[in-house]
């Protein structure tokens, strides 16, 4: 992990939730980032801005009229910079101070993985329900049926959901799946566990057709642009011999293309988190705990504060 030494803006960005001012968020993959010339976005509605330097190293900052999109970048002209990492193959930063780094992924340092970004989406919504429809294991034989989900094999068997530290785990979730992923030549029953480690990025261990031990990462990083609008990064981390990069891609984005509308037809687009707002199922155990858990954190962006929030 690198960590720039940009100094911190703190709080000064007129978003009124410190829980989500406070955390890192993957904006961009780093071979995707121009060397030397700006490009904007923004960042919980506040606009900033990125780039590489001459050396490839990232920058980023709270965006200036003098440097528009496109225009040159020297470090020493930015006027407000941000603190930067390079994790996992994307740049990541924060309008906030953050009290930790960033959540360890380990298996990103074996030498066999294929890790990767396998695409980004634009999708109008909040971030805390992109992630809550990467935890819904209950839609995957009707939104992607013929590849993680066959009808009438939609019974999710009890599974469990428990707090390690202060991450969220589920544990022992098994479906049936035609194809799980671009590497699967037949359908196989598959082992899922989720993991949330941070309030808008969630992790998925599933096991592999070409390791009987480990697991591979699928990863969901968010990069809330506001609280209706997001950019979603799918993180692969994989072991597969079989396929190409551009293979990989087209599997996962042919899965989220199938979840962004409905993600964008979903009404409210922030995620409820009162526990009777939306009819909860078996399937939904986990969506229910990331709520309550967003609830405890005291989380108010992108989301419907229940009656105790």
């Amino acid at each position: 992990m690198t960590i720039s030494n940009h100094r911190k803006p703190g709080l000064a960005t007129g978003v009124a939730d410190p829980v989500a001012v406070n955390q890192w968020y993957a904006i961009t993959a780093l071979d995707e980032i121009p060397v030397g010339l700006a490009v904007r976005t923004e960042l919980l509605g506040v606009p900033m801005s990125y780039c590489l330097d001459h050396d490839r190293a990232p920058l980023a900052w709270l965006t200036q009229d003098s440097l528009p999109a496109g225009a040159p970048v020297e470090a020493r002209a930015l006027e407000a910079p941000l603190p930067t990492l390079s994790d996992y193959g994307y740049l990541w930063t924060t309008v906030g101070e953050p009290d930790d780094g960033l959540f360890e992924i380990p298996e990103t340092a074996e030498p066999d993985r294929r890790v990767l970004n396998a695409g980004t989406f634009g999708i109008f919504t909040s971030g805390p329900r992109a992630v809550e429809n990467f935890l819904d294991m209950g839609h995957l034989p009707f939104v992607h049926p013929g590849v993680l989900g066959q009808q009438p094999f939609t019974e999710i068997v009890d599974y469990q959901v428990e707090y390690r530290g202060s991450e969220i785990f589920a544990v022992n979730c098994l479906i049936f799946q035609p194809k799980a992923a671009a590497a699967s030549t037949s359908g196989q029953l598959v082992n899922y566990t989720f993991r949330v480690p941070h309030p808008l990025c969630a992790l998925l261990y599933k096991s592999t057709p070409e390791d009987g031990i480990r697991l591979d990462v699928i990863g969901l990083f968010v990069h809330p642009i506001s609280d209706n609008r997001i950019r979603a990064h799918l993180f692969n981390c994989l072991l597969d011999t079989t396929n190409t990069d551009g293979q990989l891609r087209r599997f996962q984005q042919g899965v989220l293309a199938q979840d962004k509308p409905i993600l964008e037809n979903q009404v409210p687009a922030q995620l409820p988190l009162d526990p009777d707002a939306e009819a909860p199922t078996r399937a939904d155990r986990t969506s229910n705990t990331y709520r309550r858990w967003l609830t405890e954190l005291g989380m108010t962006y992108g989301v419907v504060p229940g009656s105790d929030g």
